[in-house]
């Protein structure tokens, strides 16, 4: 796989300088660049590494002085990490899954496999099972029960998408992956403790051993058209109705979503993300690392959660929130400021105590 500059910045549709017809293999950071390298050279702090390799080439800044780091050709784009995304996909040799049907794969005679399909080896696809033309199954995955896989997923290895559940195009799952794992539903005969202590804000909590009763999970998860799911993250099935990923949606590693959850489109949960059950997220957020959304919980549009926050109220559209409980982000900041001046206001309290004792000759 090679390109030339000038091939590149035809298929980016960003300009090029210098060399066009200068080929490249591979793309690489500044300083560990070969001759054959496009270094990444995307900001100024990024191009000083530039002398410790050997890159002719660099994907450089719009307004970049290129020949001042001795190159012979550059990319010159005016929002260099977005242009990365299309080279990015240029670049990318695949995950190297065979073309066909691997003889190890378990394929049920009922289910339907179209056009140009690659299933790995030891794949296991169910009864009913309908796998969209230009599909890509990795070695040991599980394709359940009347199961949709929509035209042009990639499944990697070990990804498993259990009965009855419905995915759109494009889907990316990531190695291990779960897909309609039963929701986690419990129910006590009586009035648990958990009841009683939300009802009473923790006045009141367990007095008596308690027996939990499964609920079934007899609703399925519903993804649509765009979506990736990250390594181990698990999309659990409604208790009735469908847990819903909406289209656009992009899930990091680890992310947890709960049953009869709905998230919207476009919206981005980074690694660790815990959604408890029937939440409702909008479209355009992002839920920064470990954080964690109470249940029933609704998520306004376009909202930002920053990392390790914990959600325990609704969350209106466009509002940034941080911390545990999550508050506005702006407040989360000030309280934070003056819990760091704590000490000091300590030590000068004390210090009137002892001028206000000597004042009153109580020493």
């Amino acid at each position: 796989m090679s390109y030339t500059i000038a091939e590149i910045a035809a298929s980016l549709g960003v300009a090029f300088e210098g060399d066009g017809a200068l080929r490249i293999t591979a793309v690489a950071e500044p300083a560990m660049a070969g001759p054959d390298d496009l270094a990444m050279a995307m900001k100024p702090e990024y191009a000083a590494g530039l002398p410790d390799g050997a890159a002719r080439a660099a994907m450089l800044w719009q307004g970049a002085d290129w020949q001042s780091f001795g190159l012979q050709a550059a990319l010159l784009a005016t929002r260099p990490r977005f242009v990365m995304s299309g080279l990015s996909a240029m670049m990318d040799p695949g995950p190297g899954y065979g073309p066909g049907i691997h003889p190890s794969a378990v394929i049920d005679p009922t289910a339907q496999i179209g056009q140009d399909v690659s299933i790995g080896a030891m794949t296991v696809v169910d009864a009913g099972a309908h796998i969209g033309d230009g599909s890509v199954i990795g070695p040991q995955c599980h394709i359940g029960w009347n199961a949709t896989l929509g035209t042009g997923a990639l499944l990697h290895s070990g990804v498993k998408i259990c009965a009855r559940v419905t995915i759109g195009e494009n889907l990316i799952a990531h190695p291990g992956v779960v897909i309609g794992s039963d929701g986690f539903s419990f129910v006590t005969p009586e009035t648990s403790g958990v009841e009683k202590a939300r009802a009473t804000l923790g006045g009141e909590g367990n007095d008596q051993a308690q027996s939990w009763a499964r609920i079934h999970s007899l609703g399925s998860v519903t993804i649509e058209n765009n979506v990736e799911i990250g390594a181990n993250s698990c999309i659990d099935r409604g208790t009735v109705r469908d847990t819903v990923l909406h289209s656009g949606c992009k899930l990091d590693n680890l992310v947890h979503v709960g049953h009869n959850v709905v998230v919207g489109e476009d919206t981005l949960l980074c690694g660790q993300v815990g959604i408890a059950g029937s939440s409702v997220i909008g479209s355009n957020c992002v839920l920064g690392g470990q954080v964690g959304i109470s249940d029933n919980i609704l998520i306004g549009d376009r909202a930002i959660i920053g990392g390790g926050s914990g959600v325990l109220t609704n969350v209106p559209a466009g509002r940034v929130m941080l911390g545990y409980p999550a508050i506005k982000m702006e407040n989360h900041v000030e309280s934070y400021k003056g819990f760091r001046r704590l000490p000091r206001l300590f030590r000068d309290v004390a210090d009137l105590k002892k001028a206000v004792s000597k004042l009153t000759g109580n020493d």
